[in-house]
């Protein structure tokens, strides 16, 4: 495994102002750690409750686990993936009950952290554009359906799914996330809005987000709960970031050098969220915008970082597609340290998938 660290230039940037039962199948997936595949499209990353953090394979077909000690990066077959389909693991989250919980194609999945058994949920055909993930308060999965326009909660107890369609058509859903106030907060890209779903009610409020001279809005994409009390997010057309208060809806932006993407809160107190080639960090009392630049590589096109999560220690992690690596940031040092995903010439499948 090669490891690559770096120490980066900082720059410092002062800001402006239904119900349905489903069928599981369930898999004793084998880790891999000598051959992965030639494509593996490291996608999203979260902290596990293992100290580990753990990351989708998109192309790949596969969960990633990767030590937050010393970088060893162990891998499971998703059980549903063919030669002939891929199961597309999208994003990935922390469950109430300890697992590793991840959207995919027509699917929802868990891992179990210690003994890697992979279990999937077949959705209906009505959820089949599952998309971002997240455990809420009332100890249920909620996600986000791109593609049938609503907003999914799935129990953990017997997988029963309940759908709640977004008034905005092709509202383009990506993101969600649990609020300050208990509520879950998602993001409209297409429909340039920050929502609200009550997870009591499923009754639903959406935010416009200030209309520009882009026709495609701010494009938010990524949103967080902040240690300030409010949820900021980022707006991938517009080069900004926003923030909206829980409590009246009023939406700030902070401008950025370059197109923002995935966002999470630090330990230190400050929002961080990824740009093109750099990892910055923005002060959610000040709006003060630090820029820390990531290493770039010969072989590799810029711009290929994904997702970004916190782990217990304030490390900041993150996938790169490009470069196909899971790297880590040092918010003390500003080193950057970079793990490659092993390479495989051929993609393993499970021989059988038992049906429950």
């Amino acid at each position: 495994m090669a490891i690559k660290h770096y120490m980066c230039a900082i720059t410092t940037i002062i800001s402006v102002s239904l119900l349905i039962l489903i069928m599981v199948c369930s898999c004793n997936s084998s880790p891999t750690t000598s051959k992965p595949t030639d494509l593996y499209g490291p996608n999203a990353i979260a902290a596990g409750s293992d100290g580990n953090l753990w990351f989708t394979e998109v192309w790949g077909n596969k969960i990633g686990k990767i030590s937050a000690k010393d970088g060893k990066i162990t891998e499971y077959n998703v059980p549903s993936a063919t030669r002939n389909m891929n199961s597309g693991p999208i994003d990935i989250t922390a469950g109430p009950d300890g697992n590793l919980w991840f959207t995919g194609s027509n699917k929802i999945g868990k891992i179990s952290p210690k003994t890697g058994k992979v279990t999937e949920y077949d959705i209906p055909p009505a959820n089949i554009g599952t998309n971002g993930i997240i455990a809420g308060l009332d100890g249920n999965l909620w996600f986000t359906d791109n593609q049938g326009n609503k907003i999914g909660k799935m129990s953990i107890k017997d997988g029963k799914i309940t759908d709640y369609s977004v008034p905005t058509a092709d509202a383009g859903l990506n993101d969600i996330v649990v609020g300050p106030d208990g509520n879950l907060w998602f993001t409209e890209s297409d429909g340039n809005k920050i929502d609200k779903i009550y997870p009591a009610t499923g009754n639903i409020t959406e935010y416009i987000i200030p209309p520009f001279f882009l026709p495609e809005g701010a494009y938010p994409t990524d949103i967080v709960s902040g240690p300030d009390g409010n949820l900021w997010f980022s707006e991938a057309a517009q080069n900004q970031i926003g923030k909206i208060s829980p409590a009246t809806g009023v939406i700030t932006e902070y401008h950025t050098t370059g197109s923002s993407g995935s966002i999470t809160a630090g330990l230190d107190g400050n929002l961080w969220f990824l740009e093109s080639n750099k990892i910055s960090s923005i002060s959610p009392s000040t709006g003060d915008i630090t820029d820390y630049i990531i290493p770039a590589e010969t072989n590799a096109p810029p711009g290929g970082q994904t997702d970004l999560t916190t782990d217990p220690d304030g490390n900041l992690w993150f996938t790169d597609i490009n470069k196909n690596i899971i790297g880590k940031l040092s918010p003390t040092t500003g080193i950057f340290t970079e793990y490659s995903i092993p390479l495989r010439n051929v993609t393993e499948y499970p021989a059988t998938i038992s049906h429950q």
